[in-house]
């Protein structure tokens, strides 16, 4: 028998970050030139895109804690994850660090609240709820259900893929 092999949660976090950074922006991308959004006609792409890195980020958040669970390691993993991206990061939005991870805080809050409320009856529709409230700040306005599902679900995607990472599948 196989003995387990010890959690490296930095290396988790590090990890969860290198997938941000080669899918975040193909995701984001696909969103663009999708039918949904090219009818929102949205034309402030640098904001979608500030918006949607937070809301990427996010996801790897929840494919870290639903891979590793609640706890220490989990925990390390995020700060890992969060200092290879926050920390190396410059961005050219205008935006000091410390408004950046106000607002990137902000918007964990946000999205916490969305994933909690409902309960085990609003798992079924987390996805959309969340890609709603995400599509708001990416558009600036009330999104198309189009536009809220499609955004929900390339989070979730980006989600499934940390934590099918996290366990090793």
């Amino acid at each position: 028998m196989r003995q387990k092999q010890p959690i490296d949660p930095d290396l988790r976090g590090r990890n969860a970050a290198e997938l941000f950074r080669s899918h975040a922006p193909r995701l984001l991308a696909d969103l663009i030139e999708s039918d949904p959004w090219r009818a929102s006609g949205t034309t402030d792409a640098e904001r979608a895109r500030r918006e949607w890195d937070v809301f990427a980020l996010y996801a790897c958040v929840r494919g870290l804690v639903a891979g590793g669970g609640f706890n220490r390691e989990t925990a390390q993993s995020l700060d890992a994850m969060h200092a290879a991206l926050l920390d190396a990061r410059a961005d050219d939005s205008g935006e000091t660090d410390t408004e950046r991870r106000q607002r990137i805080s902000a918007r964990y809050e946000e999205y916490g609240a969305i994933g909690q409320a409902g309960g085990a009856s609003g798992a079924a529709t987390v996805a959309t709820r969340l890609g709603a409230a995400a599509a708001r700040h990416m558009l600036g306005n009330e999104p198309a259900p189009e536009v809220s599902e499609l955004v929900g679900a390339l989070h979730e995607s980006l989600a499934e893929a940390v934590t099918a990472q996290v366990r090793g599948f």
